[in-house]
């Protein structure tokens, strides 16, 4: 966690957005606050580390259906639930959904701190994670880092026995060269390459 980091805080009630403000800046972080769901969403997307306090209880869009909101349009952002009316199915779901953590009000100043300081290093580090999976890509030309399993399937006989075989010589040159771990194992007409590339071929096709 830097000062460079940014907390978003969502809650209705002004006094309690006021308070939630006034104990992010006093350990030097940035703070945005915001009233409903709907204003935050007006926001662009932040370009640093940053994290979401956010009230369960809000006028339009409650926080919980905010969280799958968020979800929905892809917006990767870590959540801290503040809520006066909490319940455990309640905490249990928004859990489950990916939140950092759900306080029930009132609860300690440093309850709220050690919340956002964990948000956002789950924040900076997925961040640093993201960068180094472009520069790996960058290495590989037009070729998608692989974290998945493909299965190539073709039959293992003349040309294009002999294609799948100069193919995959060629991958595991490429993996050695940008440090990704090759896998492969025969077994009768399928191949399962521990990669994942698409390769396009007559006959050949990924599933």
């Amino acid at each position: 966690m830097t000062e460079a980091s940014l907390v978003f805080v969502v809650e209705d009630d002004p006094s309690v957005r006021l308070f939630l403000k006034f104990q992010v800046i006093t350990v030097g972080l940035r703070a945005e606050t915001f009233e409903s769901a709907d204003s935050f969403l007006c926001r662009k997307p932040a370009d640093i580390p940053s994290c979401l306090v956010l009230d369960v209880r809000l006028p339009g869009l409650s926080g919980l259906d905010f969280q799958r909101e968020l979800a929905a349009r892809n917006v990767c952002i870590p959540i801290v639930f503040t809520t006066g009316h909490g319940d455990i199915p309640m905490s249990v779901r928004a859990m489950k959904a990916g939140a950092i953590e759900f306080l029930t009000k009132p609860f300690r100043d440093y309850e709220l701190l050690d919340a956002v300081r964990l948000a956002l290093d789950r924040d900076t580090a997925k961040r640093k994670h993201d960068i180094a999976v472009e520069q790996r890509k960058s290495k590989t030309g037009s070729f998608p880092i692989p974290w998945s399993t493909v299965r190539l399937r073709g039959l293992y006989s003349g040309r294009r026995n002999a294609w799948l075989r100069r193919t995959c010589s060629d991958l595991q040159q490429l993996c050695r060269k940008v440090g990704i771990i090759w896998h492969d194992c025969i077994r009768g007409r399928t191949m399962n390459v521990a990669l994942g590339f698409r390769i396009a071929a007559p006959g050949v096709h990924t599933t």
